[in-house]
């Protein structure tokens, strides 16, 4: 029975919103007869499907609604594999077969570029995994306040989905993190709760190397592991020694600021040590647990592939590598070429971008801890004009002041690397009155199931 600020509708799914979920417009007549437009958003549809839904407070212009019936289904309509799904916020197109999710991300980066006036012929198929499953090598879960682990329900950052699996992690990792869950009920420790601002374990964070097997446990917590708690501790270290020798690095981080993120004021090694190795495009590199590191392998290993086959690097050349973040493209383009100047905000990154040469054995590189803006005229005045310049910047894009920088420096070739499509697009319009062609794009899918798309992209400097 509906209740006087329900009613059930049909809607038709005409396109999908850049979170993902269905869009449909209902137009209603009201009392005296006039038309009105209801928008919903209705998660896990696809476009051209028929679903009936119950929308509360339906006199509003904006509603979300959860699909209760598909009556009509998209072809590519598929059983979700995950037992969460429904509920949880980790993925949102498991209900859609993976041909067509990468279609639909292919066609959003044509869009995109198109949109600023570019040819969307230069953009080619999106390359996906062989196997779009437990390609996550690091994730990060939630206690919830009874100190239950899971992941935040779609759309509510209140509420918890405690797990029994995740399919987009790796294997190994879910089994620590359900150890970790399980040792947390054991010892009767409470979750953190964000309204009254109380309770002990905050997040857990899983990191593994796929590389190296190596695996890294965080716990971030209010207090310290120690007084009242060092029993606790002294369990977890014992039942993680036993299961998964693996774990090469046990942290327990002190975090009791309010903001709810992953930070630390004061690391305590419960064992091994605050740091594991990775390897990338046969380079080694140390993380910790705050280091920006791409979470899929398998696909990042595509995109300096596919860097490098862009770039068409020599060794008589120069190069700078904006936001070049702990050297993920910077360690296999300097190898190639004759100079490589590095250019990265965030300091410990460049701490560990300059620590990550060196454990390589790579000489031939500067990096500079900087902002992109006033890092490029530092770089450009000492080391002159590069002939290439990769850049790959943070969703945000890389903004209108840097890309006219980049274009009155005038390197003759520039690879772009993306994650998000509209800022891409809008960033190497900039480029164009400079005298810069657009050549190729390649998408490649590092988050499946997800809407997320990164693009590799190169463009050359007109001859005069």
């Amino acid at each position: 029975m509906n209740n006087m600020n329900e009613k059930t509708m049909i809607a038709d799914i005409h396109r999908l919103d850049d979170k993902g979920s269905g869009q449909a417009v209902i137009w209603q007549e009201n009392e005296q007869g006039n038309r009105k437009k209801l928008k919903l958003t209705i998660p896990q549809t696809l476009p051209g499907e028929k679903v009936r839904v119950t929308v509360d407070r339906p006199d509003r212009r904006r509603r979300k609604a959860i699909p209760e019936e598909i009556l009509e289904a998209h072809s590519e309509r598929i059983v979700p594999l995950c037992p969460h799904f429904e509920k949880c916020g980790g993925c949102v197109w498991q209900h859609w077969q993976y041909e067509g999710q990468l279609k639909h991300k292919t066609n959003h980066v044509k869009q995109a570029i198109e949109s600023q006036g570019f040819d969307p012929n230069l953009v080619m198929d999106t390359i996906g995994m062989d196997e779009p499953w437990n390609y996550r090598n690091k994730m990060e879960f939630t206690f919830a306040a009874d100190g239950s682990l899971g992941l935040h329900e779609q759309g509510n950052f209140r509420k918890i989905i405690s797990l029994e699996t995740c399919l987009i992690a790796g294997k190994e990792m879910v089994e620590a993190a359900m150890e970790v869950a399980d040792w947390a009920k054991n010892q009767q420790l409470t979750g953190y709760n964000k309204d009254l601002h109380e309770g002990l374990l905050r997040h857990l964070m899983v990191r593994q190397s796929f590389a190296t097997g190596e695996m890294m446990l965080a716990l971030f917590a209010t207090e310290a592991p120690d007084a009242q708690y060092k029993k606790a501790a002294d369990d977890l270290v014992k039942r993680i020694e036993e299961k998964f020798p693996q774990v090469q690095s046990l942290l327990w981080l002190e975090n009791t600021a309010w903001a709810d993120r992953t930070q630390s004021e004061e690391t305590h090694i419960l064992s091994g040590r605050d740091f594991i190795y990775d390897e990338m495009s046969g380079y080694r590199f140390r993380l910790w647990f705050d280091t920006f590191f791409q979470t899929n392998p398998t696909q990042a290993q595509k995109l300096v592939d596919l860097a490098v086959e862009m770039g068409q690097p020599k060794k008589t050349e120069k190069m700078i590598d904006l936001f070049c973040g702990v050297g993920t493209f910077s360690l296999p383009f300097a190898s190639r070429v004759g100079k490589l100047a590095g250019i990265e905000i965030v300091e410990t990154s460049i701490e560990s971008a300059k620590r990550n040469a060196k454990d390589n054995g790579i000489d031939n590189t500067f990096f500079l801890a900087k902002d992109a803006r006033k890092g490029i005229d530092e770089v450009l005045e000492s080391f002159g004009v590069p002939e290439l310049l990769l850049l790959d910047p943070p969703r945000s894009g890389a903004g209108g002041k840097v890309m006219r920088k980049i274009g009155r420096a005038k390197p003759e070739r520039i690879v772009y690397v993306s994650c998000n499509p509209d800022t891409f697009a809008t960033d190497i319009k900039e480029l164009e009155s400079f005298g810069y062609t657009l050549k190729a794009v390649q998408p490649v899918d590092l988050f499946p199931h997800t809407v997320h798309v990164e693009c590799v992209a190169k463009l050359v400097l007109k001859k005069e």
